[in-house]
């Protein structure tokens, strides 16, 4: 889903026919200045978000921004500053603010994250662990925290989890199903495979044709004697169950990427608000 897209269908949720509590109390020539203020502290995340949400809403609304994507943020700093039409303020107000609360709350842990992984070769990737159609938001926030972004959906690579190797009768069949798929389409996608155990990784050893192989749940241990094996002929992902606990442990193990579905589930928004100011 476009940006753009998804804005529309988000205005149309929240506004429907008419915000009536502002067409009632507002008029409709009212002007109007709000500040989007700061009560937390984090890494700030979805400004660009927010100017393309008051450019739907109202062309004609002028936004002076004071702070970037990426910047850390304290309680009672102002992020921007929007004036014009009052109606229009009020009605993008709850989706700037849903958006960039979420978002800010998703890089400030994704960049703690990204601290702990500093001196390893290691780069953490976001998963498909999104919220439904908020999903462009969320990696767009992680990558803001400084996560590299894995597969958008289903579309844009072909990764073989276990539950395809399974359906598919096994990790030959399934592999090799997969190479032919993407050679007679002409996808040119890149092929991932999931592996559960040292079995699993010597058969896709074995049959190659891969681009990354994503060792799931195994402890630092075996993973490091997993990558040895595996010796820089793939790319290799580590992933499952991983926490922030054990991240640093998993990263110094000389795996290339580590992907956390953390990164946007159970997250905490954080405190921001849009105020009206006084004239």
């Amino acid at each position: 889903m476009h940006i753009h897209s998804f804005i529309q269908a988000a205005l149309k949720e929240d506004v429907g026919p008419g915000d009536y509590t502002s067409l009632a109390t507002v008029n409709q020539d009212a002007q109007g200045k709000a500040q989007l203020l700061v009560k937390d502290e984090g890494i700030l995340a979805g400004v660009e978000m927010a100017l393309q949400i008051f450019e739907e809403v109202d062309p004609s609304l002028q936004v002076q921004t004071f702070m970037t994507d990426g910047a850390s943020i304290q309680h009672g700093q102002i992020v921007l500053e929007v004036q014009g039409n009052a109606q229009s303020i009020l009605k993008a107000e709850r989706l700037v603010l849903n958006c960039m609360q979420r978002m800010s709350g998703i890089a400030t842990y994704t960049k703690r994250m990204v601290n702990l992984l500093e001196g390893t070769r290691s780069q953490l990737l976001d998963t498909r662990k999104t919220t439904p159609n908020f999903r462009i938001a969320e990696k767009w926030a992680c990558k803001i925290g400084g996560a590299v972004n894995h597969r958008f959906a289903l579309y844009d690579m072909i990764l073989i989890k276990d539950n395809h190797v399974d359906y598919a009768g096994g990790i030959k069949v399934a592999l090799e199903q997969a190479i032919a798929y993407n050679q007679k389409h002409q996808l040119g996608l890149a092929i991932e495979i999931e592996v559960r155990n040292e079995s699993e990784l010597d058969e896709v050893l074995a049959i190659g044709g891969v681009q990354r192989i994503m060792l799931d749940n195994f402890s630092p241990d075996r993973l490091r004697d997993a990558i040895r094996k595996i010796n820089g002929r793939f790319i290799t992902e580590a992933s499952g169950g991983i926490t922030e606990k054990t991240l640093r442990a998993y990263g110094e193990t000389g795996v290339d990427y580590i992907s956390m579905g953390a990164l946007t589930h159970q997250i905490k928004s954080l405190d921001l608000s849009l105020k009206a100011k006084k004239a």
